[in-house]
C-alpha cells in the first residue's frame, strides 16, 4: 500500500467564500472613492446660500464669505474669532422659509488632533438667519464658529 497521501485540492466552497468577499471589497472600495463631494444647492434657496457661505469661510475666502452677509451683518461684523477651531464639516438640519426671511439650522462638526486615542470631534447645532434682500438671500446673522468679514482674516 502507498502510505503517501495525495495532496489535498483546496476546498471549493471556501474559495467561493473568498471570492465573495473580495467582490465586495473591490465594491465597497470603488462606492467610497466614487462619491465626491456634497451635491450644490441652489443658490437660490437658503440653505443653497448657507453651503456656499459656510464653504467660503472654511476655505478662507473671506471675500466670497462677505458677498453672503447682508448690509446689517457686515456693519455689526467683529470679524472671526481666531481662538474658535473652525469647523470641519457643516450638516444641513433644516430649513424654515418664510416670506422674506429664513432660519437655516445646521450642525458644526469640529476636530482636535491629538489626545490619547487619536483626534476627536465636537459637534454642536447653532442656525443662521437669512433676510431676503432685492429678491435674494442674504445671511443677516452665522453662528460665531463661522462668522468671517472681509479684509479680516479667518485662518490664524
Amino acid at each position: 500500500m502507498d502510505d503517501e497521501q495525495t495532496p489535498r485540492r483546496p476546498d471549493r466552497i471556501l474559495l467561493a467564500i473568498v471570492g465573495v468577499v473580495v467582490v465586495l471589497v473591490v465594491v465597497a472600495l470603488a462606492v467610497v472613492f466614487s462619491r465626491g463631494g456634497p451635491a450644490a444647492l441652489d443658490e437660490a434657496s437658503p440653505a443653497g446660500v448657507v453651503q456656499r457661505y459656510s464653504a467660503a469661510v472654511i476655505d478662507g475666502d473671506t471675500a466670497t464669505a462677505d458677498s453672503y452677509l447682508s448690509n446689517a451683518a457686515r456693519a455689526t461684523c467683529r470679524g472671526s474669532y481666531p481662538g474658535a477651531p473652525r469647523p470641519a464639516r457643516v450638516v444641513l438640519i433644516s430649513t424654515t422659509e418664510r416670506t422674506d426671511t429664513a432660519t437655516v439650522r445646521v450642525s458644526l462638526v469640529r476636530t482636535s488632533p491629538g489626545g490619547p486615542f487619536g483626534s476627536s470631534e465636537y459637534e454642536s447645532e447653532d442656525a443662521f438667519s437669512l433676510l431676503k434682500v432685492k429678491g435674494k438671500w442674504m445671511i443677516d446673522q452665522a453662528p460665531y464658529p463661522l462668522m468671517s468679514c472681509a479684509g479680516i482674516p479667518v485662518k490664524p
